[in-house]
């Protein structure tokens, strides 16, 4: 990979992470008045603002936020394959714009877990990134604490949420070929 492929995945990649947490952030109707979430929606509103008027939301989910995550894909493996000089083929790109969008959310939420984990251990209160965390993290935590609880004061439902997570992203680079390489 060239310095210039290196720079357009990474600058596509970092607004495809933001673009995903404000699809997260209205699932999970997170605090939207915290300063990270207002760093978010301040980061995507000029392209979202105007997407909503064209395409509305399904209940808690922003189509037009999930559309601008597909775009960004979309536009960055179209600038790489020219930059590569490769074939586009428009329905092998949707669908791969798909799949990393999907995995990119898994990944967000991987490193989200690793992140409340080490906080948990070091924080010495609550701070807003600490706390939107925790609105994010929270409605996949629950049902694994209900099924295990808490042993010894320790809290392993955030061990169990990532090998969960693991365990998917493994199955599904068995079964889907282009996978493990997006």
């Amino acid at each position: 990979m060239n310095a210039f492929s290196f720079l357009i995945s990474t600058v596509f990649d970092l607004y495809l992470m933001v673009v995903v947490l404000r699809i997260w952030l209205q699932l999970a109707r997170a605090d939207f008045y915290n300063p990270f979430s207002q760093f978010i929606v301040k980061a995507t509103h000029p392209i979202v603002g105007p997407l909503r008027r064209v395409l509305p939301s399904f209940g808690s989910f922003d189509t037009a936020s999930f559309v601008l995550a597909i775009t960004v894909v979309v536009l960055k493996f179209v600038i790489l394959s020219l930059m590569a000089g490769a074939a586009i083929n428009v329905p092998t790109l949707l669908l791969v714009s798909l799949v990393s969008v999907i995995k990119e959310a898994g990944v967000l939420l991987f490193w989200m877990l690793i992140l409340r984990a080490i906080l948990s251990w070091v924080s010495q209160g609550s701070n807003p990134i600490e706390m939107v965390m925790g609105q994010l993290t929270e409605p996949l935590l629950a049902p694994i604490r209900r099924i295990l609880p808490a042993m010894g004061g320790l809290d392993l439902s955030l061990l169990v949420m990532m090998i969960i997570l693991n365990f998917v992203n493994i199955l599904l680079a068995q079964y889907i070929p282009f996978w493990a390489s997006v």
